[in-house]
């Protein structure tokens, strides 16, 4: 579903990235400064898009060449006043970009704007979501198409998990912490749900790609594989000694997307033939192989 503006790899004059104190934001700057692209993060508080005048200061710092990689949400979306923000946050970008229309953009959404499956879920999948988050990114998708008519990619990445994630959101980031810090591990039911996982080093591998190419349209950043809570948290209290506990808790409501949430990501893999997506063990492996490390200094 990625169609290249530039079938030879380009380095680009600038990168902007929103968000730039981020998670997934200053991931992504690492990546780009490693192969030598100018880049430059624009996060709060001296760029924040709430603020009355932010509209201006965008405009003020864009040039025509840029390529702006707008990560800046708050999320996860949980309630109508985080909707109306985050869509005011849109909002600024898109008048900014109206006034002064760089050359590419490139949006990190998320895999929420897609409805529920019971099959591998694709770029041509239904965009139907069913939380306030999936319902904020397709807004935001939807206000770049709409206002700005330059080359858009829309990444959509799903669980992101990495060393440095702030949320401690539950699966491979909480799972590691609470197995280091020797604290029981805690399921929702028995965590038999299969969902995918992604290494956030791959979403900003696939970012460089998108912007070296000029790429435009949909991209899953999606690791094709799935795996179950309680399989993630056996690895990760398996990967520290002494080896934590795990304990089952009621669950209170249904299971999120009804337990399964599988994609295929042969569009990704086709469209980047030299790129692969870390499995879920080899990135677990990772990140807890760097938290004992941490631990012995």
């Amino acid at each position: 579903m990625l169609k290249h503006l530039q079938l030879q790899q380009t380095k680009p004059k600038r990168v902007v990235v929103l968000g730039g104190s981020g998670f997934i934001a200053s991931t992504i700057l690492r990546r780009l400064h490693a192969d030598g692209i100018v880049a430059v993060g624009l996060g709060r508080p001296s760029f924040d898009l709430l603020k009355p005048n932010a509209a201006e200061k965008l405009v003020d710092t864009f040039d025509l060449e840029d390529v702006l990689v707008f990560v800046s949400a708050k999320a996860p979306c949980r309630n109508l006043q985080m909707l109306a923000e985050n869509t005011l946050m849109a909002e600024t970008v898109c008048v900014a970009l109206k006034q002064r229309p760089v050359a590419h953009v490139i949006y990190i959404s998320s895999d929420a704007v897609y409805k529920d499956s019971d099959k591998p879920i694709t770029e041509a999948s239904c965009a139907e979501p069913n939380s306030l988050h999936g319902i904020m990114h397709l807004t935001r998708e939807i206000a770049l198409r709409q206002e700005y008519s330059g080359p858009l990619a829309l990444l959509r990445p799903t669980l992101v998990y990495g060393y440095d994630d702030p949320h401690n959101g539950y699966g491979p980031n909480r799972f590691r912490r609470f197995a280091a810090a020797g604290r029981e591990i805690v399921l929702f039911g028995e965590g038999e749900e299969q969902r995918d996982h992604v290494d956030v080093e791959n979403v900003a591998e696939l970012v460089r790609l998108i912007i070296l190419h000029r790429s435009t349209g949909i991209a899953n950043a999606v690791s094709g594989e799935v795996v179950s809570f309680r399989e993630l948290a056996r690895f990760a209290a398996s990967a520290f000694s002494p080896e934590v506990s795990i304990r089952s808790l009621p669950r209170t409501g249904p299971m999120p997307h009804n337990g399964y949430r599988a994609f295929d990501n042969t569009a990704v893999l086709t469209a980047f033939p030299g790129f692969r997506f870390k499995s879920w063990r080899e990135g677990m492996s990772a990140i807890c192989a760097r938290q004992r490390q941490e631990m012995k200094q």
